[in-house]
Formats: C-alpha cells, structure tokens, sequence
C-alpha cells in the first residue's frame, strides 16, 4: 500500500492543478459572498487580507483526477480539472450548510464562516457555491461535462437527504435508532460525493458505464470508511490535530456510527451512555462517556467496519482497473482516508 509520503504528493499535485479554477470561481463572486467563501476556504481573513491557510486536505477533487488518470491518462486529467474545481465547491457549499445547522464554532483550526459573517451570510455563500459549480459544468465544452453535472445535481440531491436524515436523528430517542438507517445516512452524506467525484473522473475518461458504476461504488465504499474513522476521531482524537474541541461529537450527542454502535450493542455499557446521552451534557460526565462508548465495542467496530468497507472498495476498484500500478492514485487516497488520525 501506498505511503503517506506518496498521498500527501497527489494531493499536492491535485491543489496546485485545482486552486486556480478554484479561485477564479470564487473571484467571481459579488463582493459580500466573495469574502465569505475566501474565509471559508482559508484564503483570507475575516478582515479581508490575505490568509496562508489551505482549503483543507481537498480529496474530492484529487479523486476526480486520479480516476480520470487511471482510466484516460494525462490528457483526460488535465481535462477534468474544471469538473473537479466543481466537485470540491459543491462539498463546501455542504460544510457551510452543515456548520450552520450543527452550530460548529471551528473548522480546520478556525472559526466557522457563519460564527464569524452570521447564518444568513454563510447560507448564502453556500448556495452561491453550488451555483459556482453547476455553472462550471455548463460551460465546460468536454463531452463528459453534461452527465457529469447530472451525476452532480442528483449528489446534492442526496447529500441533502442524508443530511436531512441526520438532523432529524438528533431529535429522536438513541433506542429508537438502528446501525443500518445510520450506515445509509452516513453512505448519503458522505459517501455520495466521493462516489460522485471518482464517477465524474470516470467520465472525463470516456469510460465505459460499467467502468464508471465501479468507480462510484469503489468511492462510496471508501466513502463510508471515511465517515467510520472521521466519526472515531470525533471522539478520541488529537484537539491539537483536529481543529476541534475534544469529545465535541459527545458533547453535541452525535449518534456517530460507533455510538449507534455502542448503543444497540446490549451492554452493560450501553445502558450507561444511553443515560448519559438522555440526559443534558455535563463537560464533567466526558471521559465517562468517551469510555462508555468504548467498553460498549462502539470503537471496536467502527474501526473493523471501516477496513471491510475498503475491502469492498478495493474489489470495486479492481473491476474498473485490474491493474494495481494504474489505480496507484486511487489506491493512496483510499489508503490515505481511512489510516488519517486528523
């Protein structure tokens, strides 16, 4: 398997192929949502001047040029940058949204957008995203632009139903909540983009629809790996790496895959963070709860869950791309995804 070395280096290679077309979408923007989606991708400050920060780690759109790679070469990655710009605003038009409906006060170690320019500022940058993305399929003149942006819209469509499913779960009993609706939810929210974003590659390959199907399981199956591990170090992660405060998934009473997990495993344990979860947040009830999870296998099984599901990915992968040296960039992402401890 690839190392961490050889991911960091798609990924840079990806950003430096991407950011343009990034920046020239959001330049385009009127000025009151320009400095939003700017701050939001770590570009500027909230006062306006420049920021030497990165838009986080942007695996989306690496994707969507390594599969195109994989399957068409050179010449058909450097075609799919434009719809690989698209993928990666249409995933922060989600983390706007999302932040503002979770009421998250940081990501990628700052204040979110709308803590700093308010909800309806950061609502706005968010559609604004989704629009900037639409359009760039729209006047990409490649022959793989049109159902790409069928494949796109329908992912938002998606997207918004997982999170939908989400937000509702928050208001629901934790007994009252199965691991399977919580897997579905989490493939929508999640997995759908990165599906999406090997599938659009895919297309930019003029690969056959069998070829491009694979790709799309073979990211939603990592996607879902992703989410598994991403929802382990929501609890037990590095603050200091994160960007996030420790426990922050607890402390909001997440039903995260392994605290779904740890609660419909018919534990002792369970039965003690279901009282916890029932009752208001204390900081002082923490590593009560963080152990909780533990001792009830939600841990446990988050991380086995997590290397079945890139097992899948891989047999997914091999039906599109039978040789390994090929899908090299695709394999380091997916093995960069789900062995991250930030």
């Amino acid at each position: 398997m690839a190392d961490e070395h050889e991911a960091a280096a798609v990924l840079e290679r990806s950003r430096a192929s991407v950011d343009p077309a990034l920046r020239a979408a959001l330049d385009s923007l009127p000025a009151s949502m320009r400095r939003v989606a700017l701050y939001h991708f770590g570009w500027e400050h909230a006062d306006g001047t420049a920021a030497a920060d990165n838009a986080g780690k942007a695996i989306r759109p690496a994707l969507v040029l390594a599969a195109a790679a994989a399957l068409g070469g050179p010449a058909a990655r450097a075609a799919a940058v434009r719809a690989a710009a698209a993928v990666e605003l249409v995933h922060n038009f989600t983390l706007l949204h999302d932040d503002v409906m979770d009421r998250d006060t940081t990501r990628r170690h700052r204040p979110t957008a709308w803590t700093v320019f308010g909800d309806a500022d950061a609502i706005l940058a968010g559609d604004a995203l989704q629009a900037l993305a639409l359009g760039l399929l729209a006047a990409d003149p490649h022959p793989a632009s049109r159902p790409a942006a069928a494949r796109l819209a329908a992912c938002v469509v998606e997207l918004c139903a997982g999170q939908q499913a989400d937000t509702a779960m928050e208001g629901r009993a934790p007994a009252d909540i199965t691991l399977d609706e919580v897997l579905v939810m989490a493939e929508a929210k999640t997995g759908a983009l990165l599906g999406c974003a090997c599938a659009v590659g895919a297309l930019y390959a003029g690969a056959p629809e069998q070829d491009v199907d694979a790709l799309d399981a073979f990211g939603r199956e990592a996607g879902l790996a992703f989410q598994l591990i991403d929802d382990v170090i929501g609890i037990w992660g590095d603050p200091r790496h994160t960007g996030k405060p420790a426990g922050a998934d607890l402390a909001a009473r997440k039903k995260s895959l392994p605290v779904v997990a740890a609660l419909t495993s018919a534990t002792p344990a369970a039965r003690e963070l279901a009282a916890l979860y029932a009752a208001p947040y204390e900081p002082a009830d923490l590593d009560r709860t963080t152990l909780a999870v533990e001792r009830a296998g939600g841990r446990a099984w988050a991380q086995e869950e997590a290397a079945d599901r890139m097992a899948r990915a891989m047999q997914e992968l091999a039906r599109a791309i039978p040789d390994p040296e090929s899908a090299g960039g695709l394999l380091c992402l997916a093995e960069f995804v789900t062995r991250r401890t930030a």
